[in-house]
């Protein structure tokens, strides 16, 4: 698949005389997207397998590492030319971006939910005594209150979570790790999932993944949206609901509490302090009721 995407980069330079730099502009997108291809699909080797909801995959993993609306377009725009010239080229017989669509700039600030709305979808999985109900109050009360993205938080691994500590490890964006302080009723529910509910969920020993689906493998981004919806209707929160909207609500409530926005910062793993900032201005418009212990806000 490399030799297409330089055979690609040769006929921009030479039929298009596009730029060196905008030359290697496409190189880094069509790259990173190779990337992402070989990490969700293993098995792909030609661009001819490539479908529309892989594409929607790595839209969805940008909107995770928090690219901004412009960044993705660009990259949409980069990945549609490249399967122009496929089809072009006859290497493939359909262009599965010709229905693609570039996401449209939002300038509203970051939705998040109102804290009833919070409470609700931590307390629906709440009476459930089965191994499925530990690991997704687990999962639950970890996202909101750490401000964990979803692919951060399937990537965890059981020797991530340090108990008598009340931290979690995660890799972030540019494999840059973290250590994030969790507040002690969301521990408590990892205590309880780690004991009682994932040995009935994974016997496989080599298995290190922290969250794991019925077949004891470890959970997908796919699978976590799928219960992120379960309890967003077991709750009767209207609209949709994203696991970003739990991210975005933990830095309102932190900032809302009067935690320092570097700190802040550093605990969602933001490059860029002005992404944090956004956060701050919500803030500032708003008046918040806190509705999750403040223990985790002044940890170090």
């Amino acid at each position: 698949m490399e030799i297409q995407i330089r055979e690609f980069l040769d006929h921009l330079r030479i039929a298009k005389n596009y730029s060196h730099n905008t030359i290697e502009a496409y190189r880094n997108d069509l790259n990173q997207f190779l990337n992402f291809t070989a990490n969700e699909r293993p098995h792909l080797t030609y661009w001819s397998r490539v479908d529309k909801p892989l594409l929607l995959s790595f839209l969805i993993h940008l909107k995770e590492r928090e690219y901004t609306a412009s960044s993705v377009s660009r990259k949409v725009a980069v990945i549609k030319t490249f399967f122009h010239y496929l089809a072009e080229h006859h290497h493939i017989a359909d262009d599965p971006t010709a229905t693609l669509d570039s996401p449209k700039v939002d300038k509203r600030p970051p939705q998040t939910l109102a804290p009833d709305e919070m409470e609700r979808l931590l307390a629906a999985p709440a009476s459930l005594s089965t191994p499925k109900g530990f690991r997704d109050r687990a999962i639950l009360e970890l996202l909101c209150a750490s401000g964990l993205r979803v692919t951060e938080l399937v990537s965890l691994d059981v020797t991530d979570v340090n108990l008598p500590n009340g931290t979690v490890h995660c890799a972030g964006t540019g494999a840059k790790r973290r250590v994030i302080p969790v507040e002690a009723r969301a521990m408590d529910t990892l205590a309880d999932y780690l004991r009682r509910g994932r040995p009935a969920l994974t016997t496989n020993a080599d298995e290190r993944a922290l969250f794991v689906n019925p077949h004891g493998e470890r959970l997908t981004r796919q699978g976590l949206w799928l219960i992120i919806k379960e309890y967003v209707k077991e709750a009767k929160i209207n609209g949709a609901v994203s696991p970003h909207m739990l991210r975005h609500s933990f830095a309102v409530l932190l900032l809302s509490r009067g935690a320092e926005l570097e700190s802040v910062q550093r605990l969602l793993g933001h490059t860029n302090i002005t992404t944090t900032q956004i956060y701050a201005r919500m803030v500032a418009q708003r008046a918040l009721v806190p509705v999750m212990p403040p223990e985790f806000v002044n940890k170090p």
